[in-house]
């Protein structure tokens, strides 16, 4: 059983997939404590400095379906003691890393948050 999920599907242009995956791309930049908008809501996640990757491509049925997938434990993994104590020292902020503007409608297309999905093109 999942403590959380999150999924979206919709149709979206090029450029509001390549929005998404830009603001993706500065919240793993990032790291930390993170917010990214996807249509009405926003995901607040924390990502670590080290986390793992898949991805994958399938063809078939007359589509390209692309995936990446970024996984990291829910549980703060321990750091040296120099690093605990230089982060107990600094206050936590959020960044903000908006996922692009007006999106909407229902489609094939589709983001998640530990599972980002390019766009799908026949």
């Amino acid at each position: 059983m999942k403590d959380l999920k999150f999924e979206q599907k919709r149709s979206l242009s090029r450029l509001e997939a390549a929005d998404q995956l830009t603001a993706l791309a500065a919240a793993l930049r990032e790291g930390g404590d993170v917010e990214l908008e996807f249509g009405p809501g926003t995901l607040s996640l924390r990502i670590p400095d080290e986390l793992r990757t898949e991805i994958e491509v399938e063809v078939g049925g007359g589509e390209i379906e692309l995936e990446f997938e970024f996984k990291w434990p829910t549980a703060p993994t321990r750091a040296a003691p120099a690093q605990e104590v230089a982060s107990t020292e600094r206050p936590v902020s959020r960044k903000k890393a908006p996922a692009g503007p007006g999106r909407s409608g229902a489609g094939a297309g589709r983001s998640r948050s530990a599972k980002p999905s390019g766009t799908k093109t026949s």
